[in-house]
């Protein structure tokens, strides 16, 4: 029998590409999917039947009855707001507990990480990072320090384990003169949350991914946020505290390199970022907040506005790169519907300097552009690439041959059916 591969979908520039909808697209043809890094700070949106669901921590295959989902090693799950999102679906009728799996290795985010991240920007002052306040970084801070908490850990001992790690957390807050807060009733959930993940399969994860692989079926892997976050290769300090590239992929789900098969690298037909941080492309004028208007460029967990500009090919081949990304998936063509021209960065410029690659230090840098004719015509209701404006079509052939990666899949509205294959 052929081994099964893992697949995997990434968001490739900054998040919020839409990769929730490709996943729940791309789902019949996986026999699992799985989440193999980030937690409750990436929401993953899908509208369908007139619906729209946010997925926070949960695998966007869940709404397939007859696939099995995955939460990692590599995510860090908060029980609290993991149950809120489980009885939402519950409610919506999906059955979950026979289908979500979730690894015992994947780290529990308390109530005082969260305290600790609210401590932490405060502490920064001017320089904030900008993080949702989820509590991620100080969980993957413990499990970097080797003291945090697994989800295996709720299963023996859990109360002592727990009091120890809050103690710990309650001193630092102390130090830090941090001290005016409650999370008593937060917490209270947050146990309850605990208790009622005990319904789910708690296991470890790696070595049912990898028994479905001897067997011949195929995994998807779901990526969270964007490369350009990624702790290692991102605009560091301005980034999220996981590897959300395809290198993390083998690490968050326990899986070897040569089991990889296609990596389809998600991003938008212009640029979006969330929080601080470098942002070259940025457009601080009438046209970055119309992008941000037609969009709906609001953060799904947070709401917080997405600061928006051009299409960024230094960021775009840059991620490619890094990624080995095989396949693109180009979302939200349509928002650019209106626009007479079009501008692409093509490079970077600070003083005399000027640039086609991805700076290490990404302060101060400016925006080169070229210019590119618009379609001025709606894409929104076209189901085929027949039917596409030219214009358009001429657009996604810039971008190929920019980036020498072929564009695959393409996006013209949010509903699952807008989608065009190529």
């Amino acid at each position: 029998m052929a081994k099964g591969t893992v697949d995997a979908l990434l968001g490739i520039v900054f998040g919020d590409e839409g990769k929730g909808k490709v996943v729940d697209f791309f789902t019949p043809r996986y026999d699992v999917v799985a989440r193999f890094a980030g937690g409750p700070n990436a929401g993953h949106t899908i509208i369908f039947d007139g619906k729209k669901f946010v997925l926070r921590s949960i695998p966007s295959g869940i709404f397939d009855e007859g696939k099995i989902n995955i939460i990692g090693n590599g995510c860090v799950i908060a029980p609290d707001l993991f149950m809120a999102e489980a009885r939402e679906l519950e409610t919506a009728g999906y059955t979950l507990t026979d289908r979500l799996h979730i690894s015992r290795r994947a780290h529990l985010i308390l109530p005082t990480h969260r305290v600790l991240d609210r401590a932490y920007e405060a502490a920064k002052g001017k320089s904030k990072v900008g993080t949702t306040g989820k509590g991620i970084g100080p969980t993957y801070s413990d499990k970097a320090a080797r003291i945090g908490l697994r989800v295996g850990d709720i299963l023996e001992n859990f109360e002592a384990k727990y009091e120890a790690l809050k103690a710990r957390h309650l001193q630092i807050l102390k130090d830090l003169n941090y001290t005016d807060f409650d999370i008593t009733e937060e917490e209270k959930v947050w146990k309850e949350g605990v208790e009622y993940m005990k319904r789910f399969h708690l296991t470890n994860t790696e070595f049912e991914i990898n028994r479905c692989l001897a067997e011949g079926k195929n995994v998807l892997a779901e990526g969270a946020q964007g490369s350009l976050l990624d702790i290692d290769h991102g605009t560091y300090p301005f980034v999220s505290s996981s590897s959300t590239t395809s290198g993390g992929v083998c690490t968050g789900l326990g899986v070897a390199p040569n089991t990889i098969g296609h990596i389809f690298g998600i991003f938008k037909a212009y640029s979006t970022r969330v929080g601080s941080g470098p942002f070259p492309v940025e457009l601080f004028d009438e046209t970055g907040d119309t992008i941000r208007h037609i969009g709906n460029e609001y953060g799904a967990v947070t709401g917080r506005n997405r600061r928006c500009g051009w299409l960024d090919l230094v960021a775009l081949k840059y991620a490619i790169m890094i990624n080995g990304v095989t396949d693109l998936v180009m979302m939200k063509g349509d928002v650019l519907d209106g626009f007479d021209t079009i501008k692409v960065c093509t490079a970077y410029k600070k003083g005399d300097e000027v640039t086609t690659e991805m700076p290490y230090d990404t302060e101060g840098w400016e925006a080169v552009y070229e210019e590119v004719p618009g379609w001025k015509t709606p894409l929104s209701d076209i189901r085929s690439e027949e039917a596409l404006p030219q214009a358009f079509k001429d657009y996604i052939a810039y971008i190929e041959k920019a980036t020498a990666t072929p564009i695959k899949i393409i996006s013209v509205s949010p509903d699952r059916e807008a989608t065009i294959i190529r």
